[in-house]
């Protein structure tokens, strides 16, 4: 193993290396630890059933604790950057490919992420999966779902991000259909695994671009390589490279998989979308930036994408009734903010990141606090059915109302720091388009207020509306609500403290937190700011005026645009419609053309084998007197054929 030290990157991509000595050789612990511990779990069976949780969650606190050392470290690194080459894992002709890993500035912060509020929602789902009999094999699962994600992000080529990559969709796999005797968790499970998929097959294809056309996968090669590529092949490789990142993050037209993720336990929903899996995209075009900003067309598809899709997201949002597909289809939206952000480029980058990292903290403290109001209302889902909760899960109440103003951007919460300079960088586009991108985010925003706001009134507030098996709504145990504490508390003040420290800390990442000259914006930085809180407060407030006093518990009829909503724009059935019918039909096809044509033509040739032998074996009599005759008529025909041939007759 040698150990890296990188250099500020040059504009064109460059990297230099120096020796580099410390703690932060043992980088490789950050994923050691988590995937041991899966391994532990996983091998040893039902031995592990009484103390396993607890190894689950002393891993990731461990690896929490390393990567804040780790990351305490780099900072005080001149460089920021430090790269460990652990052994070379591909070595054929031409191609070589390092099993190492890259601790920078970027990786650093996503460690943290991942790893701390990682960490509070193992602490959480010990309480919440106390009474599963799997939750041994649960904590596993969360174990190596961690480590893939860790080596996502520190991989040092795109190889090693890969090998992330499809780890976590396979823990992914496993944990949304964790309860598979349940058809809806089963088929969930096999949704997301097949939608990931595609995603990952445009992700493999552009890796396999950058070998044929570049000879190489190291992130500081292909970054200064991209600059001799021409502007079609950049095209084509952001565009399997954004392929990718879509289907990671639930993006268009990749999203139909993230909401149905919901059938698993909700510890799942909150790690896969507030610090795992969802977070992977945008890290992606982040580490890509190089590649992504080498190429307008492919800026503009980017930022085209995210800004459909976060429309996409609060239109479905309003209209669903289930507590968690509400927040799954809020995920869709902001995650679109980030993909708008990093589709900007330039400082937007890393505004993308910091809207990222507060949004971890308050989507993971809504999706527990979900989880918590569940935990009191026997598993019920259904937000007609709540109401009044406030009286009687006052810790839970309070922590989802620090994420709900944080997540419709009130000032001063996390997300009006996070996401109003986003808003801001789109009304900065040179051409129309800012007032296209910055108006879908503004509307994005008063859409968001509405809907979020329509989901914590229905369940804190109004008249009950409890079924009659739910008699004593409680509040959850210290385990559940220790962590909704701290979550909430980061809802409330990391976005400031984020926005004023990570794009500085960004920079010593190519092309990221760099702050360029902007253009004009169409509008002031103070008017766009004062619409987007307008916008916010008239959507909250439309939605309080609508449902304070509660909503009807029976399905009503509903105009065009809310029955599309409720069935998810259709977008299913498109999907349906255009891949999976179709698909269906090749494959029938396929079945009776392998039943009658390959299948027909071996049996058929093996019932005439047997067909003929069993005809053939009748002249087998066994007398002497049959034989003397076959061997005579056989004589005759012989010498009649030499008579034909001498007479001419055969000539």
């Amino acid at each position: 193993m040698h150990i890296l030290a990188n250099a500020p990157a040059e504009p064109t991509g460059t990297v230099t290396y120096a020796t580099a000595d410390g703690l932060l050789g043992g980088v490789w612990l950050l994923v050691a630890i988590p995937l041991l511990s899966a391994a532990v779990l996983l091998l040893l069976g039902r031995r592990a059933d009484r103390w396993g949780h607890w190894l689950g969650v002393a891993a990731i606190g461990a690896a929490f604790v390393l990567g804040l050392t780790y990351f305490l470290q780099l900072r005080g690194l001149e460089n920021k950057s430090v790269e460990l080459s652990l052994w070379d894992f591909i070595t054929v002709g031409d191609l070589r490919v390092d099993f190492g890993l890259l601790f920078d500035p970027l990786a650093g912060v996503f460690v943290l992420l991942i790893t701390g509020v990682g960490f509070l929602i193992h602490l959480y789902a010990v309480e919440y999966m106390a009474h599963d009999a799997g939750r041994r094999r649960f904590f596993a699962y969360f174990n190596l779902f961690v480590a893939a994600m860790l080596l996502l992000v520190l991989g040092n080529n795109y190889v090693m991000l890969y090998f992330g990559w499809e780890g976590v969709g396979l823990a992914s796999y496993l944990l949304i259909s964790f309860w598979s005797d349940r058809p809806s968790a089963a088929t969930a499970g096999k949704k997301a695994f097949l939608m990931n998929r595609v995603g990952d097959a445009g992700l493999a294809i552009g890796i396999f671009i950058m070998f044929a056309t570049l000879g190489t996968t190291q992130y500081d090669e292909v970054f200064t390589g991209v600059g001799g590529l021409t502007a079609t092949t950049v095209l084509v490789l952001g565009l399997l490279l954004l392929l990718g990142a879509a289907g990671k993050s639930g993006q268009f037209p990749l999203q139909a998989w993230l909401p149905d993720a919901m059938e698993g336990p909700t510890p799942v929903s909150a790690l896969i979308h507030a610090a795992t899996m969802v977070t992977a995209g945008v890290y992606l075009i982040a580490r890509s930036n190089p590649i992504f900003s080498a190429n307008t067309t492919l800026q503009l598809v980017v930022v085209s994408v995210g800004a459909l899709t976060l429309l996409i997201g609060c239109v479905i949002g309003a209209a669903k009734d289930d507590i968690k597909r509400v927040l799954a289809w809020s995920t869709v939206s902001q995650i679109g903010y980030m993909f708008l952000g990093v589709g900007l480029g330039g400082a937007a980058y890393a505004l993308a990141i910091v809207h990222l990292l507060a949004h971890g903290f308050f989507k993971a403290n809504m999706f527990l606090g979900a989880g918590s109001v569940m935990h009191g209302m026997k598993d019920q889902v259904d937000i007609r059915r709540f109401g009044g909760l406030s009286k009687y899960m006052k810790i839970t109440w309070i922590t989802f109302m620090m994420g709900w103003l944080a997540i419709i951007g009130m000032f001063p919460f996390s997300g009006f720091f996070s996401k109003e300079p986003i808003i801001v960088a789109a009304f900065e586009r040179e051409d129309w388009t800012a007032w296209l991108f910055g108006g879908a985010a503004l509307l994005g925003a008063g859409l968001t207020a509405f809907y979020m706001t329509r989901l914590f009134v229905l369940t804190f507030h109004g008249p009950k509306r409890w079924t009659e098996d739910i008699e004593h709504p409680h509040e959850s145990p210290a385990l559940m609500t220790i962590p909704l504490v701290l979550l909430a508390i980061g809802s409330v003040g990391a976005g400031f403290l984020l926005s004023t420290s990570v794009p500085d800390w960004l920079e010593a990442t190519a092309g990221l937190g760099a702050q360029e000259e902007p253009h004009e914006a169409v509008l002031s930085h103070a008017v766009i700011t004062a619409l987007s809180l307008l916008i916010t407060v008239a959507g909250a407030g439309l939605a309080w005026f609508l449902f304070r006093a509660g909503t009807a518990t029976a399905p009503q009829p509903a105009g065009i645009l809310v029955t599309a909503a409720r069935r998810n724009l259709y977008t299913d059935a498109v999907n349906e419609a255009i891949f999976e019918k179709p698909g269906i039909f090749l494959t029938r096809a396929l079945v009776y053309l392998d039943n009658r044509g390959v299948d027909g033509l071996v049996n058929g040739l093996a019932a005439g084998v047997g067909g003929g032998s069993g005809r053939l074996r009748r002249l087998q009599t066994g007398f002497v007197r049959s034989y003397a005759t076959s061997i005579l008529a056989g004589a005759l025909l012989v010498v009649a054929a030499f008579l034909a041939v001498e007479a001419g007759w055969l000539a």
